[in-house]
């Protein structure tokens, strides 16, 4: 049965508004007239004044959801792993010495660094930068290189691994051994589940996921 013209002329309509809105278009319309909020000064190491969990490009966001990762992350500070762990400086008691108590491995700040390096290589340029940074307040706003998505559903807690002596190059790779931290291993359920049963670990569901 045809629709009564009107009825055809408005579900045309719509359709076509639907449309607009859903390319963008209509947003920048209903909006152009409306205030915006004032931007917030932005807080030690924020690059940005806008929080949000959408991704910078349609490519990044493909990545995420089909959980593909970098191998190389970019840092806002190059830090040498290589460097430290030839000296001999254990990454569980200087720089991520909150590993061995809970769930999160913690990451160094300007204040870490500087407790060693207030006197050792101070003259050295990148030594400088970071004395820079902790004089105008700021710190080091780190990316991931290892993580979860949130869909998994999973928690990691770094205290028991470490309790139980596993190694941080089990999970991490050789990343002593490079310039700037990469993505060396891909844990994935499988690579945990297996190494709970070959260590005699529980490998339940509420084990990791909870």
């Amino acid at each position: 049965m045809r629709l009564p013209l009107v009825g055809s002329t408005f579900v045309r309509l719509c359709l076509i508004l639907v449309l607009v809105l859903a390319t963008g278009v209509g947003c920048s319309i209903f909006e152009r007239n409306v205030p915006q909020p004032s931007a917030a000064p932005l807080l030690p190491g924020q690059t940005a004044d806008v929080f949000t969990t959408a991704r910078p490009t349609f490519a990044a966001a493909l990545d995420d959801f089909l959980g593909r990762h970098p191998v190389v992350v970019e840092q806002p500070f190059q830090f040498p792993h290589n460097i430290h762990v030839g000296q001999k400086i254990a990454c569980t008691e200087y720089c991520h010495e909150t590993v061995s108590e809970g769930p999160v491995a913690g990451l160094p700040s300007v204040r870490t660094c500087m407790g060693c390096h207030r006197t050792i290589a101070a003259n050295r340029p990148r030594i400088r930068q970071i004395t820079e940074m902790q004089q105008s307040g700021r710190d080091f706003a780190w990316n991931r290189v290892f993580g979860y998505a949130p869909s998994a559903h999973v928690r990691f807690n770094h205290a028991p691994h470490i309790r139980a002596n596993v190694e941080c190059s089990t999970c991490h790779g050789n990343i002593g051994g490079q310039q700037v931290a990469q993505r060396n291993v891909e844990m994935t359920m499988g690579f945990c589940v297996n190494c709970h049963r070959e260590r005699k670990a529980p490998d339940d569901c509420l084990t990791c996921h909870f």
